[in-house]
């Protein structure tokens, strides 16, 4: 019996992908788990159209990461805090700062996407990563100052 996959599975397959099994197997298993729907002409041509659905939905949400970055990209971020003596800081400048910098600028990021390898504890100019799609990455330009009293 063929069936289309509904979710990508490691053993069976892809999503949308046509695969034989035992009737059994997909009428006690695949179909009732919504795993899997019987393979017919109307299924096939419904999957076909999500896949072109979704393949423009990526296209666009790349673009529009591509556009973020090349914002980004033309942007220096300089962030004022509390330092010390020997310009170290009175905390650190997290993920978190940097977003909050970020929308201050009408830039929105998720604060999980910037990458920090750790905190940074000192006053100085930094290239900090932001990740704003699988394929794109840009680097943000930070200059960490000392606030003025």
């Amino acid at each position: 019996m063929e069936v289309v996959l509904t979710e990508s599975d490691p053993k069976l397959g892809q999503r949308g992908q046509v695969i034989r099994v035992s009737a059994g197997y997909a009428h006690n298993y695949l179909i009732p788990h919504k795993k899997a729907a019987l393979a017919t002409a109307s299924s096939l041509k419904n999957f076909e159209e999500e896949k072109v659905r979704h393949i423009k939905a990526l296209a666009d949400r790349k673009a529009q990461a591509q556009t973020l970055a090349d914002k980004i990209l033309s942007l220096s971020l300089t962030l004022e805090v509390l330092a010390g003596e020997a310009e170290k800081l009175f905390g650190a400048v997290t993920a978190q700062d940097i977003h909050e910098g970020l929308l201050s600028r009408g830039i929105a990021v998720d604060k999980k996407d910037i990458q920090l390898p750790e905190p940074i504890k000192k006053l100085g100019a930094y290239t900090v990563s932001v990740r704003l799609h699988p394929e794109v990455q840009v680097k943000l330009k930070l200059w960490v100052v000392k606030k003025k009293d």
